[in-house]
């Protein structure tokens, strides 16, 4: 699994900033007409008070936002103040004066000025070089140099038949642990297989979606492919979670979530740490601990079933065995079943365990 967490798209604030410069908008539209003008620029995106401080000189436009007006604007050589939603080009020709001492690792003027600003404001600083095509993106902290498009794509296809990959051995993993829940035997060790698979799932389709946000129009296609692949993946691994966490060690579901996001790629390799995330001693051995499911997956499969009377089920049951042996009256005495809904659920498991038994054939 490649490794993710160096990423600087992992921060929302760069991300949003990349999809107002992606291909199909009009600022994208304007960037590229300075590149093929071989002309540079420093664009700043933010409230035009809330940066004036650091103004020197230029020219008072307030003008709408479109490429022509930015491409002209470019052929001076100060800055161009944009709004913060990017619809009207307030300033242009404006000397930046940010703070000499805040850290640059930037070597050019341009870049310098425009990491610094973005630092000190927290504005979005979109600096386009004359010399060498490159066009860098600075929010905060962050700063991503824009790749291009024929090699976005061509590494997003790439990462798709990864996640394809992933995505069949996860339903594997799935399949044949839902096979175990039916029969009472499920060991640690078959959760946190599927848990580690789910979350490096997910870890795979975050990749793919900031790919996706870069690429914009362009993107499109792969977007709807990738839902397509993955839409059960975050709901499935939410109730495998609710299933098997230790409540009182966790505190719950989205803290198990939370810690999960923040391990490091090496570290879902590790079972203890897989365990310790779902609240158990890092001192078990998963693969004979037995642990029985509270039936959160397996409802969750069960067709128009709503999660408020998943929930209900799972309350009023002590775990999966004792709702899929209760008969149709047992679970009508459970709050919002009623008789029909019973019934669906006594079919709807019915059904599960006949397929499941199906997929774990035509899978050996």
């Amino acid at each position: 699994m490649s490794e993710m967490v160096s990423d600087p798209r992992q921060d929302p604030k760069l991300m949003d900033a990349l999809r107002r410069v992606s291909p199909g908008t009009t600022m994208r539209q304007g960037i590229n007409d300075i590149l093929r003008g071989s002309e540079g620029a420093l664009i700043v995106i933010g409230e035009p008070a809330e940066l004036s401080f650091l103004f020197s000189g230029g020219i008072r436009l307030d003008q709408a936002f479109s490429p022509y007006l930015l491409y002209e604007l470019a052929k001076m050589d100060g800055a161009i103040i944009l709004n913060s939603n990017a619809t009207r080009i307030v300033y242009a020709n404006v000397q930046l004066m940010p703070d000499p001492t805040i850290p640059s690792a930037e070597t050019g003027t341009r870049h310098r000025t425009a990491e610094r600003v973005a630092k000190q404001t927290g504005a979005i600083a979109v600096s386009i070089s004359q010399q060498r095509d490159v066009v860098t993106v600075y929010v905060g902290d962050s700063r991503y140099q824009l790749e291009e498009i024929p090699a976005v794509l061509a590494k997003t296809n790439q990462a798709l038949t990864t996640l394809d990959t992933y995505r069949a051995r996860l339903e594997q993993v799935s399949t044949r642990l839902t096979a175990l829940e039916f029969q009472s035997a499920v060991m640690l060790d078959d959760v946190l297989t599927a848990l580690q698979r789910g979350e490096m799932t997910t870890r795979m389709v975050d990749e793919i979606e900031r790919n996706v946000a870069e690429l914009g129009v362009e993107g499109r296609l792969i977007k709807i492919q990738l839902d397509e692949m993955t839409e059960w993946v975050p709901a499935d691994k939410l109730a495998l979670i609710r299933d098997y966490e230790v409540f009182e060690a966790t505190g719950g579901a989205g803290r198990v979530l939370e810690h999960l996001a923040g391990l490091p790629d090496q570290a879902l390799l590790e079972f203890d740490e897989l365990a310790a995330a779902l609240g158990y001693p890092r001192t078990v051995n998963p693969m004979d601990y037995a642990v029985a499911p509270r039936g959160y997956r397996v409802l969750s499969k069960v067709p128009r079933l709503p999660d408020h009377v998943i929930d209900h089920v799972v309350g009023h049951f002590n775990g999966l065995e004792a709702f899929v042996r209760a008969s149709i009256e047992d679970l009508e005495e459970v709050d919002g079943v009623g008789s029909v809904r019973a019934r669906e659920i006594r079919e709807g498991l019915r059904r599960l365990q006949e397929q499941n038994l199906v997929d774990r054939y035509l899978n050996l």
